[in-house]
């Protein structure tokens, strides 16, 4: 079987087959943002799943700008022992596990941001939970060069706690596509107006990271192969992008699309007929397939082993990426390998009101629900209601921010 012929990327490391999980927001950590066992075993149990690579979902690189109340946060070593533990799960295995370096820039829920930063001072409006976010304030050129370098430190952190890469978010409406969206950067600098400078900010980070990692450990990128929005960051500008990273030395370049506006990752709003075809950016690689030769992978709407197989098969990529099936059936390389799934059959949760429906919040709450299952060591349920994961993270999402309050941490402190 194709998908389990090794990849050897440009670094020199080895991925031992073709299949990896791709990033998905787990939103478990406690009110200190540091990674819990419950998040250690939910990796554990992918990783016994026989993976090629998993990608961790966001790991933040500033406390002061977090995407989620369970973010995961990694500025220094605070939580040195615990990531250490994490890492240690594909210890010995040959398996690579990476952590997703994001800084979520304005999209990023107001609640727990004092402070939200973008590019400029442009709103973030998503259907139905606009009223989640707030007003941005642009960037400074020293908080730029700050963030640029929070990621190469927050990479040579992780480097150095054992994990096996490090993969930075340039997709899916944050910091990094932000700056990349004519729509988002309106900037009269050296960071804003021609796609050169808008590209500048992602180059920046990458040679931080290359800098300070070294030229053998793996770093990877996921992209937007386009915003899906009337004006952002187009098909024809991503490639340009992509050729640039290519031409850097970047490992793996992972292609998705959408921003939280307009959520084009997530399949709630395809025709059945697109859904049917699979690979919803599949003819997007196939275009940049001819450009570079940097290794690339696909993610979103994968659902047969055939198609799997075919798209490796034909070169238009190296690696299938797969995120929400992961959540349902965690032994789901191992179990495509030995013949017994050939497809992946996954539901729509569904509340019966459409503008939540379509925004793609809830579809990322139920799966959430789900890696806090394995992580707890239940079964999944693909029945779960839509509902019960609302009302989960609600619940779960109060404390952590009614115990984040200072007077609670002081209580806390005080043996309160």
């Amino acid at each position: 079987m194709i998908l389990q012929k090794e990849l050897i990327l440009p670094c020199g490391a080895k991925l031992q087959n073709r299949i990896a999980k791709s990033a998905m927001s787990e939103n478990m950590s406690p009110r200190h943002h540091g990674p819990t066992q419950a998040l250690i075993h939910a990796y554990q149990r992918w990783a016994d799943g026989g993976s090629g690579l998993l990608v961790t979902g966001n790991i933040m690189v500033d406390r002061k700008a977090i995407g989620e109340p369970g973010n995961v946060i990694v500025e220094d070593k605070t939580d040195f022992e615990l990531l250490q533990q994490w890492a240690s799960v594909v210890k010995d295995t040959g398996l690579h596990l990476w952590p997703q370096l994001n800084h979520p820039g304005r999209q990023a829920i107001g609640a727990v941001n004092k402070d939200v930063v973008a590019p400029s001072a442009v709103m973030t409006k998503v259907k139905g939970v606009s009223a989640l976010f707030k007003q941005p304030r642009a960037l400074t050129e020293t908080e730029i060069f700050d963030i640029i370098d929070r990621f190469g430190t927050t990479a040579v952190i992780l480097k150095e706690a054992g994990f096996t890469g490090v993969q930075i978010h340039g997709a899916h409406g944050y910091l990094v596509s932000q700056f990349l969206s004519p729509l988002v950067n309106k900037r009269k600098d050296q960071w804003g107006g021609s796609l050169e400078n808008r590209a500048r900010f992602v180059l920046e980070i990458y040679r931080n990271i290359r800098t300070k990692v070294g030229k053998h450990f793996p770093v990877g990128i996921k992209i937007n192969s386009a915003d899906f929005q009337r004006g952002g960051f187009t098909e024809e500008e991503s490639m340009e992008v992509v050729q640039l990273l290519g031409a850097e030395g970047m490992d793996l370049i992972e292609i998705s699309g959408g921003t939280y506006e307009q959520p084009a990752m997530i399949d709630l709003n395809r025709k059945k007929s697109t859904q049917e075809r699979e690979a919803y950016f599949l003819d997007y690689v196939k275009k940049v397939r001819h450009l570079l030769k940097t290794p690339l992978m696909l993610t979103g709407g994968f659902r047969t082993v055939t198609t799997m197989e075919k798209a490796i098969t034909e070169g238009a990529l190296d690696i299938v990426g797969i995120a929400r099936p992961f959540t349902l059936y965690p032994d789901l390389s191992n179990r495509i390998f030995d013949g017994t799934l050939t497809h992946l059959d996954i539901p729509t949760p569904k509340t019966g009101l459409k503008m939540f429906d379509t925004s793609g919040f809830i579809d990322i709450l139920w799966h959430e629900i789900h890696i806090q299952r394995l992580g707890e060591g239940k079964k999944p349920n693909p029945q779960l209601s839509a509902y019960s994961a609302i009302g989960h993270n609600l619940s779960t999402t109060m404390k952590k921010l009614v115990f984040g309050l200072p007077f609670f941490q002081g209580a806390t402190k005080r043996g309160f």
